[in-house]
C-alpha cells in the first residue's frame, strides 16, 4: 500500500518567498527521512516552496484560470511531502507519528488509489493508456 504523508504547517500560507525552514528542524527531519529509508517504506519526499511563489490553475467554465500566490482563501497549505509504501493504513500511521513535527505541524495520511481500486468501468478507460499506468505505478 502506498500512502503519502502531507506535511501542513500552520502560518504557511502567509509565507513570504524564500522562506527557509529552521536548521535545527531540518537536522531533526533529515534523521526522520534517514529512518524511513533505511526501513525500506520511502519511495519519494520533496519540501515546497511557499504558496507566495506558486501558481494555482482553476477551471471555470471548462476555461484555465492561472492565478498567483499568494492565496488568500488558503487556511492550510502543505509544505512537504513523503511517499512511504507499507503494508498497513496502521503502519503509515505509526511512521507518521514518528515524525518530529512541531506545534504547528499537521500531517495528513492519504493512501494512494491503485489501479485494483477501480471499478469496472474506470479500469476499461484507463486500460487505454498502459504506457501511464506503468508511470504512475499502477498495473493491469
Amino acid at each position: 500500500m502506498r500512502f503519502m504523508m502531507l506535511m501542513m504547517p500552520k502560518g504557511y500560507e502567509d509565507a513570504k518567498p524564500g522562506t527557509m525552514p529552521d536548521p535545527k528542524a531540518v537536522g531533526a527531519m533529515m534523521a526522520y527521512n534517514e529512518q524511513l529509508q533505511k526501513a525500506g517504506v520511502l519511495l519519494a519526499l520533496d519540501g515546497l516552496h511557499p504558496p507566495s511563489m506558486g501558481v494555482r490553475v482553476s477551471f471555470q467554465g471548462g476555461q484555465p484560470n492561472v492565478l498567483d500566490g499568494p492565496f488568500p482563501e488558503a487556511k492550510e497549505v502543505v509544505g512537504g511531502y513523503w511517499m512511504i509504501q507499507v503494508k498497513s493504513r496502521e503502519e503509515a500511521i505509526e511512521w507518521a507519528t514518528r515524525c518530529p513535527g512541531s506545534d504547528n505541524e499537521t500531517i495528513e495520511l492519504r493512501q494512494v488509489m491503485e489501479f485494483s481500486d477501480f471499478p469496472p468501468d474506470v479500469k476499461e478507460a484507463a486500460s487505454a493508456f498502459p504506457e501511464m499506468q506503468e508511470k504512475t505505478g499502477q498495473s493491469t
